[in-house]
């Protein structure tokens, strides 16, 4: 019985749902469908009702609701998006925020406090930030009746804290004036009366919970690092909300890198460690075993001693580890060694929700399937015990569930049958990683998945270090089946380019790749992942090539010069590739390329067919193969440069054509080398990896078909972030006063 369908009949005396039923309930079907209808209308009442508040409306509501209090569109960001499209809503929710829509008058109210500017920030862009009066911070000689110790002071050299904070946004240091405005395009400044500045923190802070510590036995048993790869990675803190609404945040209420000082005993000289160290704060390290330590409880901070570690020499006493914050490193006393397996809790930082880890992702599923969890407190503790299980039972769909971020080491090989399907997933907000060691001597290592035709393989929120991924397709009598019978899913998973990466995040085996096919006639699908190299190998004679969908990912070959997909020794892989919203270091060489666009290509392409497909929106190496290319660069501004040299020569030249030529073949490469991106760091586990710099060209920043960046991280709109909140500065600070952005990372 549907309650909601039956409300109408279950008004009826019961005499005539007697007679009713005695009948098949042909009274009960009638007002079923009057019922229907009746919801339908309630619910739209209601709603309409909803979406009188900003708090509870939907979202097409919200530029009306803002049209009634004044509320102004930033042209300058773009333009707004049709609200029936989903890109359109999910653009239209930046350059319209609730919040800022909701607290308008709010602001209007507060006009000209520095507090409201950090609050406008986050309201606006979504952007954690620090309002600084720089005026504060100026050299000045003061007058010995109106004295001001607090304000900005010449230097102490003793002063180490405060020498750690020259130049950011915790500055409190004397400095000369800059007469340069602060919201200059060409040459900010910012030490000057008027100025005042609103440092912003890009990057997000992501958590990883009760994950195994990684043991450099090449240093020695007693050096551990946060990660689990190996790599240094500075700890982030974890940001406190502040609880005042005139409070100026500090430290501890921004997601920042941790500063040995900091984290040793705080700006004013309390022992603040356990501010930063502690269960549910920013880190903490768990050694049952060790010095009396158990399961449950961390090692408490008064074993803790913060220390430079950056070339392991330094040794602690009995009883306590060193903590380095900044490289992510620990050290254990060498006589006293962990008995047991050293845990952490740790934060790190990153610019966007795609490789895994434990944030909140939609988890896709079949309407009917088999559930095997694995993790601590699951009855399976091995993911091999989950699949043996599997395979003992046969389910026509399964999910194998990791519910916690620990570390599985095990040599995996699945054999997936006709028509079945199996995913290998993380639980929401778990990040596990899944270990390949060298376990076999005369065969490789990967993990081995075999599918049969029709068969469906999905990993999701995995991270998949030491070896890669190979997937077999099962020979069959007919090589003909349908191409879209099988496919491959990676979803919210990192394949680490490069199997492994050093201390300083350069890949161990660079020119391995991380997934290989062979033959797998199958669709593959990779979103929201970070993947090395692949290989594809398929039978070019008797076969079509393999669909391959890559979007909101990075693909990374560790080079610009290695394949980022090929086939080994064959010219190209034979597969039709459609890639949208992605960075790929590396060659793309393949059958074709169906579509392309709002990605950047860091290596050459070069494909078979041109004919087939089109690139709208990308950014190219010059030199590339490929199909037609619509408003990809650099081929706008080669266009724009040539048409102007030609302008100017047929007004007025004495130059011959050859010399034309050779200016305009001159202008076409500065053009070129302009427009190239630019990231600050191109290597896998730092936190700015794949994050466009600020030298970047304004056609790549905004040079997707939304205006938004090319690339991964398209979707963050972070140019439209940025107008709208500069706007906002500007309409929100007092007559006088000049307020800028200064993106510290």
């Amino acid at each position: 019985m549907n309650e909601k369908l039956d409300r109408l009949y279950e008004l009826l005396p019961v005499v005539y749902r007697e007679r009713d039923a005695k009948q098949g309930y042909p009274l009960r079907a009638l007002l079923q469908v009057i019922a229907e209808q009746v919801n339908v209308v309630e619910e739209d009442i209601a709603q309409l009702y909803e979406n009188w508040f900003i708090e509870t409306c939907q979202d097409w509501v919200v530029p009306y609701i803002g049209d009634l209090i004044g509320y102004r569109l930033v042209h300058e960001a773009g333009e707004p998006g049709e609200v029936t499209s989903a890109p359109g809503q999910q653009r239209n929710k930046i350059l319209i925020p609730r919040r800022e829509v909701a607290k308008t008058i709010h602001y209007r109210r507060r006009k000209g406090t520095l507090a409201m500017l950090e609050q406008l920030a986050n309201d606006v862009a979504g952007w954690p930030s620090r309002a600084v009066e720089f005026y504060k911070l100026l050299g000045w000689t003061q007058h010995l009746n109106h004295q001001r110790p607090k304000r900005g002071r010449t230097v102490d050299l003793r002063n180490g804290h405060a020498l750690d904070l020259i130049d950011g946004p915790f500055d409190a240091l004397a400095h000369t004036i800059d007469v340069h405005r602060i919201n200059s395009r060409q040459a900010a400044g910012r030490y000057n009366i008027p100025s005042t500045g609103l440092f912003v923190w890009r990057p997000k802070t992501y958590p990883v919970s009760q994950t195994p510590a990684y043991c450099l036995e090449e240093i020695g048993p007693h050096c551990y690092t946060f990660s689990v790869l190996g790599n240094d990675t500075p700890l982030y803190s974890r940001a406190e909300p502040e609880t005042e609404p005139t409070h100026i945040a500090e430290e501890l209420n921004l997601p920042v890198p941790i500063r040995r000082r900091a984290f040793e005993d705080g700006v004013n000289r309390t022992q603040a460690s356990d501010r930063y160290y502690g269960q549910g704060k920013s880190l903490a390290i768990w050694a049952p075993g060790w010095s009396g330590m158990n399961d449950q409880q961390p090692i408490p901070r008064e074993k803790i001693i913060p220390a430079d570690l950056t070339d392991w020499h330094y040794r602690p006493p009995r009883d306590h580890i060193a903590v380095d914050p900044v490289l992510g490193r620990i050290v254990f006393p060498p006589s006293q060694l962990p008995k047991k397996n050293v845990r952490v809790s740790y934060h790190f930082g990153f610019s966007a929700d795609i490789g895994g880890g434990e944030y909140d992702r939609p988890l896709t599923q079949p309407e009917a399937f088999s559930l095997y969890r694995v993790g601590e407190g699951e009855s399976l503790k091995r993911l091999n015990e989950a699949l043996a299980k599997w395979t003992a039972e046969k389910p026509d769909s399964a999910i194998i569930e990791i519910t916690d971020s620990g570390v599985y080491v095990e040599p995996i090989k699945i054999q997936i049958a006709e028509k079945q399907s199996l995913q290998i997933r993380a639980a929401n907000r778990a990040r596990p990683v899944i270990r390949l060691l060298d376990w076999q001597t005369d065969l490789p290592d990967a993990m081995h998945v075999t599918l049969g035709p029709g068969s469906r393989f999905t990993l999701d929120g995995l991270l998949i270090t030491g070896r890669g991924v190979h997937v077999r397709g099962e020979q069959c009598e007919n090589n003909s089946a349908a191409i879209g019978a099988a496919q491959v899913t990676i979803r919210h998973s990192t394949l680490v380019p490069g199997w492994a990466l050093h201390s300083d995040c350069r890949p161990k085996r660079p020119a391995e790749p991380s997934l290989e096919l062979f033959n797998v006639r199958a669709h593959v699908a990779i979103e929201h992942s970070i993947i090395g190299s692949i290989q594809i190998n398929e039978d070019e004679v008797t076969t079509d090539p393999i669909p391959m969908r890559i979007s909101d990912s990075i693909l990374d070959a560790t080079s610009q010069e290695r394949e980022a997909i090929g086939a080994p020794g064959y010219p190209l892989a034979h597969a039709v590739l459609t890639i949208a919203r992605s960075t790929v270091f590396g060659q793309i060489q393949v059958h074709a390329i169906k579509l392309a666009e709002n990605s950047i290509f860091a290596g050459l392409i070069k494909v078979a067919r041109r004919q087939l497909g089109c690139m709208r929106f990308c950014s190219v190496s010059p030199g590339s193969r490929t199909p037609r290319r619509y408003k990809c660069q650099p081929d706008l501004t080669e266009q724009a440069i040539t048409e102007e040299l030609h302008e100017s020569f047929n007004k007025s030249s004495i130059l011959s054509d050859l010399q034309k030529e050779t200016e305009i073949k001159a202008a076409q490469q500065r053009e070129r080398d302009r427009v190239r991106p630019q990231f600050n760091s191109t290597r896998y586990g730092t936190a700015t990896y794949c994050q466009l710099s600020d030298a970047c060209a304004e056609e790549i920043i905004r040079g997707a078909d939304d205006e938004a960046e090319m690339g991964v991280f398209h979707d963050l709109f972070q140019p439209q972030r940025e107008a709208n909140l500069r706007a906002r500065l500007d309409e929100y600070t007092p007559a006088g006063m000049d307020a800028g952005i200064i993106f510290v990372n």
